[in-house]
């Protein structure tokens, strides 16, 4: 399992999580760092995995990407604007190699780039103003984005076109879909707004005391949230209710948060839940959330980068064996 994060010293960050002895029933785990990389010029903005591949973008208007089984990058491009959210899209016959990365920018825009080759499809302007965040369908057909605008849009990926937008009643920062696609969540400040993903319509409404700053889609209807309380708290969005939350994840507030396996994935049933969160202080910390019912829950493993973490992203893809490349230190 790998974890990539970006922070605001324009570093990125990688570690794989790993049994400590695979050979015993001795469940522990260790982040294993893997490499440290001077990727941008200014500080990093969003960070995305899928399978074997990452990517970053930051304020120097490039976005680059990686390949995770050498450590090495596979190329970089240069765009007209710095870009706020990365989305890779991965179809089912490519486990492990995603076909598509997508990016919102800081001007509106929206663009579609090939991974392989490495380069920009196309570049659909879509917001009036910066978008914050974007999320991808599981079906690859379908993009959405919210922005400093106010607004909410649909993008068509097929046609490459924006076929919806409306304005919200307050500007969110954050949009996801939940597991399976047929919905989608909305964060604006402490509020999370559940939608029906045909016709946007609002179907459960959460309030968190402060600010949230990072969310993640789980399993059996979870909606995973991290941010300014320094706490990961689970919304129900089958009962409307806190399913449970870790207190005091973190000492400084949460910026990233990754949902890592699931239940009965690959019918490994005996395999942790595990969550992975990511705090301004640097410290990354994985935890088994079916342990959230002990009086102090705490974490199966973590790693301080001593560095001022802006992102967090991971992959469920394990390697066997790293090649350390001569860019990486």
């Amino acid at each position: 399992m790998s974890l990539i994060a970006g922070s605001y010293e324009k570093f990125i960050w990688g570690y794989k999580l790993r049994q400590s002895n695979p050979t015993s029933s001795d469940q522990t785990l260790t982040l294993n760092p893997q490499f440290s990389y001077a990727a941008h010029l200014s500080p990093i903005k969003s960070v995305a995995v899928s399978g074997v591949v990452a990517a970053s973008s930051a304020g120097d208007d490039t976005v680059k990407l990686y390949d995770l089984a050498t450590s090495s990058e596979l190329g970089s491009l240069l765009l007209e604007t710095s870009v706020t959210s990365l989305s890779f899209f991965t179809p089912p016959s490519l486990s492990s190699f995603p076909r598509n990365l997508f990016a919102a920018a800081d001007d509106g825009s929206f663009s579609i780039f090939d991974v392989d080759p490495f380069v920009l499809l196309k570049t659909i302007q879509v917001h009036k103003k910066g978008i914050n965040d974007l999320c991808v369908h599981p079906s690859g057909k379908l993009g959405l984005s919210v922005g400093r605008d106010s607004c909410l849009a649909m993008v068509n990926l097929v046609r490459g076109r924006r076929s919806f937008i409306c304005r919200l009643e307050k500007e969110a920062n954050i949009v996801e879909y939940c597991s399976g696609g047929g919905r989608f969540f909305m964060v604006s400040d402490g509020k999370i707004s559940l939608h029906e993903a045909e016709d946007a319509k609002i179907v459960g409404e959460f309030e968190s005391a402060k600010r949230v700053l990072c969310a993640a889609p789980g399993e059996n209807g979870l909606i995973f949230t991290g941010g300014e309380d320094r706490a990961l708290t689970a919304w129900d969005t089958v009962s409307g209710k806190v399913a449970y939350s870790i207190e005091d994840a973190h000492k400084s507030r949460v910026k990233g948060i990754v949902v890592l396996s699931r239940d009965g994935n690959s019918g490994a049933t005996e395999n942790p839940y595990l969550l992975a969160s990511a705090s301004s202080d640097g410290v990354i910390r994985v935890w088994d959330v079916r342990a959230t019912n002990k009086e102090k829950s705490k974490p199966l493993s973590e790693a301080n980068t001593k560095s001022r973490l802006t992102c967090l992203a991971g992959s469920l893809k394990i390697f066997e064996k790293i090649t350390v490349d001569k860019r990486f230190s």
